[in-house]
C-alpha cells in the first residue's frame, strides 16, 4: 500500500519561489566585478532568475541543454543558475583557474550551448571561442556600458539579454531526477569527468547541509561564501542559504585576506565557507592589522585538511567555531562534517582539537564504510585504515558519458580513492589519498597528520609531504616546507618541533625548504608535481 501524500516535485526553482516569498526583503550583497557594492534581494533575485529562464528559452534553450558559467560568486551568476535550471536546462560551472586547454576539453565534452562570463575573463573567452564550436551564445554578465569590447561572435551584455523577457515567467515542470548541474572534477590523472547533479539530488543535499550538526543554518544568518560556486555548488550554499532565507554576501573576485575581512566586518558576517590557503591569508591579515571578527560565529574549512593551528586560532584567539569538513564533487560535495557529539563536547579543549582535526562525522543522507584491497570491510576501531567507499541521495552513480566506471560498484558505493579511519563515534579521518599514501616497510605513513603537525610551528607557513624512494625501507618522507614571510626555521628546528608529536619511524628523512608549495584549480596541494620535483632527492639517511 501506497501513502496518500502529494507528489511534490523536488525542483531547484522552488528554493528560490520560497525564499523570495518568506524572505523576501533578505539581502544578497555582492563586491560587483565592475567594482562597487551592490545590493539586491531574494524577491529581485527571483524575478529575475524568470527573465534569465524566459531569454534562454527564446533563444531555443531547452530541457537538458548545457548552460556554461565562468564567473565569480556574484548575484548575477546566482540568477543565472536558478534560470538555467528552471527551464529543465543544466548549469555548468567551469573552473577559471584551469588552463585554456582543460577548459576547452571540459566545455566542448558537456557541447555547451550557452556561455555566461564574467568580465574577469573576457581575454580567456576570446582566445577560446574559436574552438568551442557548441557555444552559439556568449552573455557577459555585466550591462552595456562595461561590456568587453572582444571579438566573440554573438556576444550580448547580461543586462540587455533579459531586459525584456517576462518577469513573471512559468518555471517548467519535470521530473525532480532531471539534470539540473553539471561539475567536473580536476582532473588530477586523466581527463576531468563530469558529475551531473540532479534537482532532486541537490534539493536533499540542500537539506542535509542545512542541519544543525551540519552547517546550522538559519534565516538569522548572515553567509559569505568565499568557495566559489565552481566548487561544487559553492558547498550547497547556493541552495541552502536561500532555502532558509539567510542574508547572501557574494565576494565577487577578490578572495585576498585585506577584501574578505572588509566583507566580513562590513556586512557583519556569521558564517562563512572556505579552503584552509584563504583563510590562512586572513588569518596573517588580522595578524598583521590587528583587526578582529566581533560578528563571526562560525567558519567552514574543507577542501584539504585544516591544520591543528588554524583550528586554535581561530577558536581560542578570535572566538570563531570551526567546523572542519570533507567532502568530494561527486558528493555534491559534502559527506562529512565535525561538530561536536556530546561525549566529545565534555572533554577537556585539547581533546576535543583532536576531534576536530578529523574530517568529522557523516551528516543523515552519506553513508560510508573503508574496506581493504580485498574490498573486505574494515573495523570503525579508528586505528585500522582503509579505502574510504561512499553512498547516498547526493553522491554520483556515475560519469556524464559513462566514464570511470571502475569508482562504482554493483552495490553502489562510490570509492573516494582516499585512505581514512573510521572511530567508534563515526568520526572519519583521511590520512591520505590512496595514491599519496607513503608505504615504509610495509607500513603507511599518514603525510597529512605530518603536515598538519608541521605547520603548527611558528615558522612554518605551509608544508607538504611526499614519499621519495629508499634502498631498505621502499619509500620515507620528506618534508617540504615553506617559510612564513620574515621568519625562517633550519631543518633541524623542524625535525625537533616533530619529535615526540608524530611516531619515531614517521619522521621524515629530510626538509627542504621552498618559496612556494604548487596548488590544483581547487586548492589542493599538487603532490603530483612535488614527486616529480623532489622525487629524485637524496636522503641524508641513504648511504653514499
Amino acid at each position: 500500500m501506497l501513502g496518500l501524500m502529494q507528489d511534490w516535485p523536488l525542483l531547484v526553482h522552488k528554493i528560490i519561489d520560497h525564499a523570495a516569498l518568506y524572505h523576501g526583503e533578505r539581502e544578497v550583497v555582492t563586491r560587483s566585478v565592475e567594482g562597487p557594492v551592490v545590493r539586491t534581494n531574494y524577491a529581485q533575485v527571483a524575478r529575475r532568475a524568470r527573465k534569465v529562464a524566459h531569454a534562454l528559452e527564446r533563444h531555443g534553450i531547452t530541457l537538458g541543454d548545457r548552460c556554461a558559467t565562468l564567473g565569480w560568486n556574484t548575484a548575477r551568476h546566482i540568477e543565472a543558475w536558478y534560470g538555467i535550471a528552471g527551464i529543465g536546462a543544466i548549469y555548468h560551472t567551469l573552473n577559471p583557474r584551469l588552463f585554456p586547454d582543460q577548459i576547452v576539453y571540459i566545455a566542448n565534452h558537456a557541447e555547451d550551448k550557452v556561455l555566461f562570463f564574467d568580465i574577469t575573463f573576457a581575454k580567456l573567452v576570446e582566445e577560446i571561442a574559436p574552438r568551442l564550436p557548441s557555444i552559439g551564445l556568449y552573455v557577459c554578465l555585466t550591462d552595456a556600458a562595461h561590456l568587453p569590447d572582444i571579438e566573440v561572435p554573438n556576444l550580448v551584455a547580461y543586462e540587455d539579454f533579459i531586459a525584456d523577457a517576462d518577469p513573471g515567467f512559468e518555471w517548467k515542470e519535470f521530473d525532480e531526477r532531471t539534470g539540473c548541474g553539471l561539475c567536473y572534477t580536476s582532473g588530477t590523472t586523466g581527463n576531468p569527468k563530469g558529475v551531473l547533479y540532479s534537482h532532486r539530488s541537490n534539493i536533499l543535499h540542500a537539506f542535509i547541509a542545512g542541519q544543525a550538526d551540519a552547517m546550522g543554518l538559519r534565516a538569522c544568518d548572515t553567509i559569505l561564501p568565499v568557495v566559489p560556486m565552481f566548487h561544487a555548488n559553492a558547498w550547497a550554499l547556493a541552495f541552502a542559504a536561500p532555502m532558509v532565507g539567510a542574508k547572501l554576501v557574494m565576494p565577487g573576485p577578490k578572495l585576498d585576506g585585506d577584501s574578505v575581512c572588509d566583507l566580513l566586518t562590513a556586512e557583519r558576517v556569521t558564517m562563512t565557507a572556505a579552503v584552509p590557503t584563504v583563510w590562512l591569508a586572513l588569518l596573517q591579515y588580522l595578524e598583521k592589522t590587528g583587526k578582529t571578527l566581533p560578528d563571526m560565529k562560525r567558519v567552514l574549512i574543507g577542501g584539504s585538511a585544516a591544520p591543528r593551528s588554524m583550528i586554535e586560532t581561530f577558536e581560542r584567539k578570535y572566538g570563531i567555531t570551526v567546523v572542519h569538513a570533507w567532502g568530494m564533487t561527486e558528493m555534491s560535495p559534502l559527506g562529512t562534517l565535525g561538530t561536536m557529539k556530546p561525549n566529545v563536547e565534555a572533554l577537556p579543549y585539547e581533546r576535543q582539537l583532536d576531534y576536530k582535526c578529523k574530517q568529522g562525522h557523516p551528516p543523515f543522507g552519506v553513508e560510508m564504510k573503508i574496506v581493504d584491497d580485498e574490498e573486505k570491510e574494515l573495523p570503525r576501531d579508528g586505528k585500522a585504515f582503509g579505502r574510504l567507499k561512499v553512498r547516498g541521495p547526493a553522491v554520483a552513480k556515475g560519469y556524464f558519458r559513462g566514464e570511470g566506471t571502475g569508482a562504482f560498484d554493483a552495490e553502489g558505493w562510490f570509492d573516494t580513492g582516499d585512505v581514512a579511519t573510521l572511530d567508534p563515534d563515526g568520526y572519519m579521518t583521511i590520512t591520505d589519498r590512496a595514491k599519496d599514501v607513503i608505504k615504509s616497510g610495509g607500513e603507511w605513513i599518514s603525510t597529512i597528520e605530518i603536515e598538519n603537525i608541521a605547520v603548527g610551528h611558528p615558522a612554518v607557513a605551509e608544508a607538504a609531504v611526499i614519499g621519495v624512494a629508499h634502498p631498505k625501507w621502499d619509500e620515507r618522507p620528506l618534508l617540504i616546507v615553506v617559510a612564513k614571510p620574515g621568519q625562517a626555521a633550519t631543518r633541524e628546528e623542524i625535525l625537533g618541533y616533530l619529535t615526540g608529536r608524530i611516531a619515531k619511524w614517521w619522521m621524515p628523512d629530510d626538509v627542504l625548504f621552498v618559496d612556494e608549495i604548487p596548488h590544483t584549480a581547487t586548492g589542493k596541494i599538487q603532490k603530483m608535481t612535488l614527486r616529480e620535483r623532489f622525487g629524485k632527492h637524496k636522503l641524508p639517511t641513504v648511504a653514499a
